[in-house]
């Protein structure tokens, strides 16, 4: 079994839900109940470019710094914390077994089914499982969920947040988490029925993930580079300006006064072209045809305008989806700040659901 955390099982002691992505760390704190959560912590620490490359860490030493930053900045006390590996870097399949095996029969019947589906070594594994509940297809029996990483990438990761002085009690799968968070909104939604598909598109700064539920289950994955990074270089490019300062300027909303017509427009057109290729790829590889709702989610989220015209180009209703949505808000927080920049944090936010929701 996996000797760092677990994959997918909840922590009931206080955890930090910290989202490494290529531009930024983000972190989450949540205290309360899974019935009426509260933020007690929330911050984000810019990563330099260069420090993340294609998922991979390329500059240990300026991330370690970047987490121990972003965890001061935050004012959290506890050096617990939940992290993901990209869905790319993680195993998974669901098996049916039977319901009445004890733990230990349990763990092997696990590792017994799992050695079936890993293309290597099973001691060279971090293997972890989670039981989803009776089965619908086999009486008397209940589907587990596995999860398995190459060890030496778990343990790198483990290693870079122990440099930070960080303690990971949960390592996850990115795409889990954030289908945590995307879950329990979508839960909010009283229009929202067991049947509804729900798309999410989470626009980060170098890759665009789509997520398709039906209900609160996981039904479709899929990642494709293109990202804020681009439009960041269209920006620098045109008024001459350092990656940086470009991304600097994009945030504050400082550029001048051609920017909108010349850059933002052009570049939110292309991308709603290739959002709706995407979702029309969905539809011809799936036996679906329709999709109920669109969210955006992510850093790219917030460029102005972009769903209203997701909307008017796929015709279905489209919204920015707030992770902190329904939740109490601890007063040291900075409101105005996190309403303007909650979509960038759907990732962390699901990390660190995991200490409430099963």
């Amino acid at each position: 079994m996996i000797d760092v955390a677990s994959l997918l099982r909840r922590r009931s002691e206080e955890i930090l839900g910290i989202d490494i992505s290529a531009s930024a760390v983000k972190l989450v704190g949540l205290g309360g109940t899974a019935q009426r959560p509260i933020l007690e912590y929330c911050a984000k620490d810019v990563l330099p470019e260069g420090v993340m490359v294609d998922g991979a860490v390329e500059q240990a030493d300026e991330l370690s710094q970047a987490l121990r930053r972003l965890v001061k900045m935050s004012g959290a006390k506890t050096r617990n914390v939940a992290v993901a590996l990209p869905a790319s870097a993680v195993i998974t399949k669901k098996i049916t077994i039977p319901a009445d095996l004890r733990d230990l029969d349990l763990e092997y019947q696990v590792e017994s089914e799992a050695k079936q589906y890993i293309p290597f070594p099973i001691e060279d594994v971090s293997l972890d499982f989670f039981e989803l509940g009776p089965s619908a297809a086999v009486p008397g029996s209940v589907d587990v969920l596995i999860a398995a990483a190459r060890r030496e990438r778990v343990e790198a990761l483990q290693d870079l947040l122990e440099v930070a002085g960080l303690r990971p009690v949960v390592v996850d799968v990115r795409s889990y988490a954030t289908c945590m968070a995307l879950g329990r909104v979508i839960d909010l939604q009283a229009k929202t029925t067991p049947g509804t598909l729900s798309v999410l598109f989470k626009l980060g700064a170098n890759s665009i993930t789509m997520q398709v539920m039906r209900g609160q289950d996981l039904v479709y994955e899929r990642e494709q580079s293109l990202g804020g990074a681009q439009l960041t270089q269209k920006i620098a490019n045109y008024y001459g300006l350092s990656i940086a300062e470009a991304e600097a300027r994009k945030c504050k909303g400082t550029l001048a006064h051609d920017y909108e017509g010349r850059i933002l427009i052009p570049y939110v057109d292309n991308l709603v072209q290739e959002l709706g290729r995407a979702l029309q790829f969905f539809f011809n590889s799936t036996q679906y045809n329709k999709v109920n709702q669109v969210l955006l989610a992510g850093g790219g989220a917030l460029l102005p305008g972009l769903a209203l015209a997701v909307a008017s180009q796929i015709q279905v209703p489209c919204t920015v989806v707030n992770p902190f949505e329904g939740m109490a808000l601890g007063s040291k927080l900075d409101r105005t700040r996190i309403q303007q920049e909650a979509p960038a944090y759907l990732g962390a936010c699901g990390l660190a659901l995991r200490r409430l929701i099963k």
